[in-house]
């Protein structure tokens, strides 16, 4: 099984350490050469004039020096990604909680999307960057997700159970064909006047969920084989979920994951 989780907006930048190599990613045999056009455009746009660099990366004046960190990130330190992404998701997942053979499943079985480097394992060593799905380099001379696209769709296998807990943007960039994908959502219940209940999409607690989702599974004595399995597993962990079927050929599943108050 695979599991896709989204990068962070919050990264801890390494203290010290060997630059990235991007020989050394995961599938780099079908990834390093968009990786390095990639890494090419975003240097394109950082050496430009700051102002047009800030509006093509989607970043506020205040965030100046990420520009400048991104244009030294050929030789930056890098340390693993999951010491690196350090936002709500990750915090959720701790991987350093988890015991070694969980950890090892973790390794195994996690691929984390990013706009930069495609997909990366948990200990892939990156530096800390700033690159949005929704960012423009003029370079590529496409979207971002359209310049993954054809490259992860030749990287990433296309066969069994796929637990998505990307973000919109980042699942643009590559959608199985053949596997059973199931997103997972997170959605807060209330029950009103009148015993009519109100249920609405958790915006920032939903990378909680699906942090403590990852967990779930890397925790798991065996994996979850397909989607009916995944919702029991979340299910005995003590929340309610609901699994729905694709809407479409070739669609994907849902897991709501719903809280209840």
């Amino acid at each position: 099984m695979l599991v896709l989780l989204p990068p962070s907006e919050g990264k801890t930048a390494p203290d010290g350490g060997d630059p990235v190599d991007l020989a050394t990613l995961a599938h780099a045999h079908a990834l390093t050469s968009t990786r390095e056009r990639v890494l090419t455009a975003l240097e394109a746009v950082c050496a430009g004039p700051r102002k047009r660099a800030l509006e093509q990366l989607g970043l506020s004046t205040g965030l100046s020096a990420e520009v400048e960190r991104d244009l030294g990130l050929r030789t930056a330190p890098a340390a693993p990604a999951a010491e690196v992404y350090t936002g709500v998701l990750y915090q959720h997942l701790d991987l350093g909680s988890l015991t070694p053979q969980a950890r090892a499943r973790a390794a195994e079985r996690v691929l984390i999307a990013s706009a930069l480097w495609g997909v990366v394992r948990l200990d892939d060593r990156i530096p800390a960057y700033r690159l949005s799905m929704g960012a423009k380099l003029p370079k590529l001379r496409s979207t971002l997700a359209a310049t993954w696209r054809p490259a992860l769709a030749g990287a990433l296998p296309d066969e069994g159970l796929v637990v998505d807990l990307r973000s919109g943007g980042y699942a643009a960039a590559w959608q199985p064909k053949r596997a059973m994908l199931v997103a997972v959502r997170a959605f807060s219940e209330t029950t009103g006047p009148g015993g009519r209940t109100t249920r609405k999409p958790i915006s920032h607690m939903a990378k909680a969920t699906r942090g403590d989702v990852a967990r779930l599974i890397a925790q798991a004595r065996s994996d979850p084989r397909d989607p009916a399995a995944l919702a029991a597993l979340v299910e005995r962990s003590g929340r309610t979920v609901e699994l729905g079927p694709p809407g479409r050929t070739g669609g994907s599943w849902t897991l709501d994951v719903i809280e209840r108050g």
